[in-house]
């Protein structure tokens, strides 16, 4: 994946790469700032990361991770763009549009017909990079298991 994006403020990078996750810290700003996953468990994050394509927003200093996604995807037809968290610090910044724009690029050589996620409050972030409401929502279901 490409470590920068046109979007993306100066002193800061993306990347894929796993090992420079901070788990504690997501889990952190998940459990208790997110409204999706409130309460979640450290151990049902680190299960989600590890099932998941991840992504972190670093500051290049010091090397801290200032947001997160993840993307649940099976690399042909379909992903879930989930879990998409700026620390509260550091917004104001660009830094969510340039993270999502990242996620769209690097799927977009699988050819997938669709990338699905879902937001209460940040529908004109996503719309920056592309994302539009369903055309039929109607056709839509969930299954919700808790």
């Amino acid at each position: 994946m490409r470590e920068t994006t046109p979007l993306l403020p100066a002193g800061y990078e993306i990347s894929t790469d796993p090992g420079r996750l901070d788990h504690a810290r997501i889990h952190h700003w998940l459990s208790t700032d997110a409204y999706w996953a409130i309460g979640r468990s450290r151990e049902k994050q680190d299960l989600a990361i590890a099932g998941s394509l991840n992504f972190g927003v670093y500051e290049q200093a010091s090397g801290a991770q200032h947001a997160y996604a993840r993307v649940v995807t099976d690399h042909a037809d379909f992903a879930w763009l989930c879990d998409v968290y700026v620390d509260r610090p550091a917004r104001g910044k660009s830094l969510g549009t340039a993270l999502v724009a990242a996620v769209r690029d690097e799927l977009a050589p699988y050819g997938l017909r669709r990338i699905l996620l879902a937001t209460a409050d940040a529908h004109g972030v996503y719309e920056k990079v592309g994302f539009r409401p369903l055309d039929v929502p109607d056709h839509w279901m969930a299954l919700t298991l808790q």
